[in-house]
């Protein structure tokens, strides 16, 4: 097989992966995603088994897989973002701020709202409501109307007086 059909394939595969993902069997979402790596390395296989890995409690093994993800294209953001999330799981708020800021940055990221709301989070339960406040409207910035958002600003700016 050439490389756009050892690609295609792997991406089958993914697609196989991430349905079984989405039925929460992340077992078998796991060995798709590990058949899809096997014929062709994407950023997006190793991501999405970090985050089969994480509902599955294996957190140090999501950030690992993440790693592989950024290793492949480091242009991806989701496994920045996942970083991110997994070390705010863990309590490791000052680690996670550097992930949140590099899924910010990086070119291909969707949805890009997220890193700004989990920032936004982040900033919020350290109590540094005015930087959670600007995270949250980043993320507007990108997603309008989004009410998650709406909500915690307005929750937040009943902090301030």
């Amino acid at each position: 097989m050439d490389d756009a059909a050892l690609r295609q394939r792997a991406i089958e595969l993914w697609n196989q992966g991430v349905a079984f993902h989405m039925r929460g069997d992340f077992k078998n979402a796991i060995a798709l995603y590990g058949e899809s790596l096997d014929v062709y390395p994407t950023a997006e296989a190793y991501t999405f088994r970090g985050w089969a890995f994480r509902f599955l409690g294996r957190v140090d093994d999501a950030i690992g897989e993440c790693r592989k993800a950024i290793a492949v294209d480091p242009d991806y953001g989701n496994p920045y973002n996942d970083i991110g999330s997994y070390l705010m799981s863990k309590g490791d708020l000052d680690g996670a701020v550097e992930w949140f800021a590099k899924a910010k940055a990086a070119p291909r990221y969707e949805p890009r709202h997220y890193p700004f709301m989990n920032l936004g989070r982040l900033y919020a339960a350290k109590g540094m409501v005015l930087r959670a406040i600007e995270e949250f409207e980043g993320a507007l910035a990108f997603k309008p109307g989004e009410p998650s958002c709406l909500e915690m600003i307005k929750r937040l700016r009943v902090q301030l007086h």
